[in-house]
């Protein structure tokens, strides 16, 4: 839960590479991560006024709060954005699947391990071939084309900035997807840029939630 974390201090802001185990269940988020003390994981009851709102509502929905909301919440704004864009990229005509495929494959593209992790057992949940989670995760090609696709797309809009090729967005029409979804794939993106920087510079302590599934920057963390 997100109030039995501890909050980072000022001695223990460290810049690492490879991503270490501070102490047992505080991993950090990403390599080269700098955790920064001003942004602790909120509970409920210590987070902004405006925030705690949406915190009740999360844990509701969810079953209990995750870390990420708790780090987000110290900016309402910042918190209301991206539960917003949550809900807003859930109404694609992507399928749930489909959806996981590109949070999945776009925080591995940024190289967040709390991202990663979460959207390995959400997509588990919303029935995602394992084969095809495992292949994200590992940083090889999906065997199913159509899949494959849209995880290319998504990590060249990525690694591109957005600069594509017309070739490359030619092989997404190609394999079956419309020009609507080129946007639907950025705006999946969008959220997981916000989820992936903020983790990045917090340091975000994966929940017990998603512990077995933990993953560093290409590889599972046994």
């Amino acid at each position: 839960m997100a109030g039995e974390q501890k909050a980072l201090t000022c001695s223990e802001i460290r810049i690492l590479h490879p991503p270490v185990l501070l102490e047992p269940g505080m991993p950090w988020c990403a390599p080269r991560c700098l955790a920064m003390s001003h942004l602790p994981v909120h509970s409920i009851a210590s987070a902004p006024a405006a925030s705690q709102p949406l915190l009740e509502e999360a844990k509701e929905r969810f079953g209990f709060l995750p870390n990420l909301l708790g780090m987000l919440s110290s900016s309402p704004s910042a918190l209301e954005g991206y539960l917003r864009l949550t809900e807003l990229f859930s109404a694609t005509a992507f399928s749930p699947a489909e959806q996981q495929l590109v949070l999945l494959a776009a925080s591995a593209q940024n190289s967040c391990s709390y991202c990663v992790a979460a959207h390995t057992v959400i997509a588990g949940m919303e029935e995602l071939d394992p084969m095809v989670i495992e292949a994200i995760r590992a940083g090889t090609p999906i065997p199913d084309q159509h899949l494959q696709a849209l995880r290319q797309f998504t990590q060249d809009v990525i690694s591109r900035d957005g600069w594509l090729e017309p070739e490359q967005v030619e092989r997404f029409l190609s394999a079956g997807y419309s020009e609507s979804q080129c946007l639907d794939v950025i705006l999946g993106i969008a959220l997981k840029t916000l989820s992936n920087y903020a983790n990045h510079l917090a340091g975000t302590p994966l929940d017990s939630a998603f512990a077995t599934a933990g993953w560093r920057d290409g590889h599972a963390d046994r």
